[in-house]
């Protein structure tokens, strides 16, 4: 019985070569397209499943009212470190660290800067990252410590060198032990690093780490607890909540709060205090759409496969006449469908590996089919059976329902109804690819948008690169060797590049009321900033070398002065920061630091040197490799031991359109397919369709019709469809579209010609498919359609 059954699905593939080849590619493609995305989907959604007891780890969070609103940040102050090892008899464990960076990490010649953390003794023991060498509970305890991953290892060390008990430079003064090794990190992993200092050894050589540790009013630290189990979040939480009210943290109301580490990646947003947004949306959107495109690839194999039932009626009749239950017929149609979706799932697979490494470089990810996975194999089967069973179910169903003495008689009464099936699924197809080009316009207006406001300075030229100790201890020199030789136009530091917020503080100005709290922007940078960014000022002047009291002067951006509503010329105005009176020398044009979805936030600056980076502006030039040649040995003169890395602040700058450009190819591509799959359905159906009316059309033609009405007639058909289905779904992608968009403060508009064009794309698309059908039905000799009548 089995064997008959896959013979006479052979043969029916094989009979039907044209449509098993468009159900087999629209499949093909529809699988393939819904693989890739879930692999994407998986990646985001295995962050940190690794770690043993991701669900016993938090990370310390605070929630402070002000300005109407509750804002929620992920920095705390220091002592809540050791604080929390007390607050709660169901912390288990604590541990403070950095926010990671690049460092340069050097062994003799060999030199590279490359991403650590500084961490404390606890945080191996509670993330238990697997170690190669070394006892994770002791390689932190000694403050000259350092451990390292697999690959740094290989390339500090030599092959067969063990490097354990060896010595590393660490920012070219520290001289730090190897005294473990461990894995390393995977893509997946919230941490990324490739070494571990111990948090002792930064206390050490850093004062205001130092100065820090009973201070509970610095809030630039990070905190993670270990709970004792995975349901004692909420109890730990009320107990440590008002922590910092006891800790006489009273200006604003502020709360501890935990954030489980399973939420990191996918969660991270917040608004008035509770999740918000985040990843998880992507991840949901993209998931939706993989659906959709397995559906749409479904509804092509129930439309063609019901299309052909005039060619599967005898075949029906004569099975049922020798006996065959309905039942048995049903797994016949079943069984095909089946096989249809075998052999899909198998090119799609070949489809995916030819793809795979394109689509890692457009998600920036490594991702892989794991065959050797019980996963892999049980997605594929569910796949297969999932996919074969519903698209096959309606054919099964409705063909296994013909009579037999009417099919062997020629006489199928379908009723007036029989098509309705038919034409709401390809109204469902041509809805989802809709919603999908829809959604396509309007991911492009938004990115539009963003990149046309004004940034407020001159990114041409701009070049930024980590501020290291030799570098501000040579500060001076270094800015005037470059002027001397013109390879600057000028030069300042920050504590923040441009294109990015790295402090927040409270401004206090004339007239505020007290109950108002407003977070600045905080800067704090030397001499020339606003002429090596090219930004305006607008009032007065910027900081400057020139004038002693500078030290103790302030610059606010155009938000901070309308928020303050000062009226008249602003300069002179005193200023309330850190408990001291500044006095206002300047007001410079808004500065796009932040998001450039947000509008700017209020923001000042100040003289002070933070660490953290320097800028040049480089001089136009034909030749900037020379330029930067030039650049780059005066900084090897006076900064030996670093490498010369810089980043093009524009480069910089463009990572913020990371997520939604990614957003915006995925669905143009996955918009594409879905247009693809869904045209070669329809040109399936159109096939059948003028084969069906083939006498029709002989007799119209015999009557006197002309070929364009009769392509005129077959069109309409399809054309109402595809209007039918813009009038439901341009309305629900309008309505998921407005909700996407209330994410951003700066959005665009859904204005009607987005609509009216997506619905005459679709149109004249399912036209131009159907039209060459039908024109070959019109042409046809009606003496050969009529001859049997």
């Amino acid at each position: 019985m089995l064997k008959n059954f896959i013979v006479v699905a052979f043969r029916s593939l094989r009979k039907n070569s044209l449509y098993s080849v468009i159900n087999i590619s629209g499949f093909s493609v529809g699988i393939a397209c819904s693989i890739l995305i879930l692999l994407w989907v998986r990646d985001e959604t295995s962050f940190d499943r690794f770690i043993p007891k991701v669900d016993k780890l938090h990370q310390v969070w605070v929630n402070a009212s002000y300005d109407g609103s509750v804002q929620s940040w992920n920095s705390v102050p220091l002592p809540t470190y050791l604080e929390l090892k007390s607050a709660h008899a169901k912390i288990v464990n604590s541990a403070v660290t950095g926010w990671g960076g690049k460092r340069l990490v050097a062994n003799g010649d060999k030199r590279i800067n490359i991403q650590g953390y500084y961490v404390s003794e606890e945080f191996l023991d509670m993330f238990e990252f697997p170690m190669v060498e070394g006892d994770r509970s002791m390689v932190l305890d000694d403050p000259s410590s350092i451990v390292i991953s697999e690959k740094l290892a290989a390339t500090m060390f030599e092959e067969g060198e063990d490097p354990i008990g060896k010595f590393l430079k660490v920012e070219d003064a520290s001289t730090l032990q190897v005294t473990g090794i461990f894995k390393d990190i995977p893509q997946n992993s919230t941490f990324q690093f490739d070494y571990l200092i111990p948090w002792k050894h930064r206390a050490s050589i850093q004062q205001w780490v130092r100065d820090n540790e009973q201070n509970w009013g610095n809030y630039s630290f990070q905190v993670f607890v270990e709970l004792a189990n995975t349901t004692d979040e909420t109890e730990v939480e009320a107990g440590i909540k008002d922590i910092l009210t006891e800790k006489g943290q009273t200006d604003v109301p502020r709360e501890f709060f935990l954030h489980p580490m399973p939420r990191w990646r996918l969660h991270t947003s917040f608004e008035n205090g509770v999740e918000s947004g985040g990843q998880h949306e992507y991840v949901t959107l993209f998931s939706i759409i993989a659906l959709f495109i397995l559906i749409i690839a479904c509804i092509n194999f129930m439309n063609l496969a019901t299309a052909r039932s005039e060619r599967r009626a005898k075949e029906v009749g004569i099975r049922k006449t020798l006996g065959s239950k309905r039942g048995q017929l049903i797994m016949q149609f079943y069984g095909e469908s089946v096989l249809i979706s075998l052999i899909s799932y198998l090119f799609a697979l070949l489809l995916v590996f030819v793809a795979l490494p394109s689509y890692n470089n457009l998600v920036d990810k490594q991702l892989s089919i794991d065959f050797g996975a019980s996963q892999f194999w049980v997605f594929s089967l569910a796949i297969i059976l999932v996919t074969g069973v519903i698209s096959g179910s309606y054919p099964s169903l409705y063909l296994s329902s013909f009579n037999p003495v009417k099919t062997l008689k020629g006489k199928i009464s379908v009723g007036k109804n029989a098509n309705l099936p038919r034409r709401i699924l390809v109204m469902l197809q041509f809805g989802f690819a809709i919603v999908l080009i829809i959604s396509t316009i309007v991911i492009l207006k938004q990115i539009d948008l963003a990149k046309s406001r004004d940034i407020g300075y001159s990114q041409e030229g701009l070049i930024s690169m980590t501020l290291t100790d030799a570098i501000s201890e040579n500060y001076d020199v270094i800015k005037n060797e470059l002027k001397r030789k013109n390879l600057i136009v000028n030069m300042t530091r920050s504590n923040s590049r441009v294109t990015s917020i790295n402090s927040n503080n409270f401004l206090g100005w004339p007239g505020k009321p007290e109950s108002q709290k407003v977070m600045f922007v905080t800067v704090v940078r030397g001499y020339d900033w606003a002429e090596t960014m090219g930004a305006e000022m607008l009032f007065g002047r910027d900081l400057s070398k020139e004038f002693a009291t500078d030290s103790s002067a302030i610059v606010i951006n155009k938000s901070a002065l309308d928020l303050m509503g000062i009226e008249g010329d602003p300069v002179g105005t005193q200023l309330d920061l850190w408990g001291e009176k500044r006095t206002l020398v300047g007001v410079v044009d808004n500065v796009m630091m932040g998001s450039p979805y947000e509008e700017v936030r209020p923001m000042f600056m100040v003289i002070d040197d933070w660490g953290g980076s320097v800028t040049l502006r480089l001089p136009a030039t034909n030749n900037m490799q020379s330029l930067l040649a030039g650049v780059q040995e005066v900084f090897e003169e006076y900064n030996p031991a670093y490498p010369f890395e810089y980043e093009f602040v524009d480069v910089a700058f463009e990572r913020k359109y990371t997520t939604i450009n990614l957003t915006r190819k995925l669905s143009m591509i996955f918009a594409l397919l879905t247009i693809f799959i869904t045209g070669l359905g329809l040109f399936g159906l159109a096939s059948y369709t003028a084969q069906q009316r083939i006498k029709e059309i002989g007799i119209r033609k015999v009557l006197g019709a002309s070929v364009t009405n009769l392509v005129g007639l077959m069109s309409r058909d399809f054309a109402k469809l595809v209007l039918m289905s813009f009038v439901i779904f341009a309305p629900l992608a309008y309505f998921l579209l407005s909700s996407y968009l209330q994410r951003y403060t700066i959005r665009t508009s859904l204005d009607w010609w987005i609509f009216a064009l997506t619905g005459l794309v679709a149109l004249v698309f399912a036209i131009a498919v159907v039209v060459n059908q039908a024109r070959r039905a019109a042409l046809a000799n009606p003496a050969r359609s009529l001859r049997s009548e």
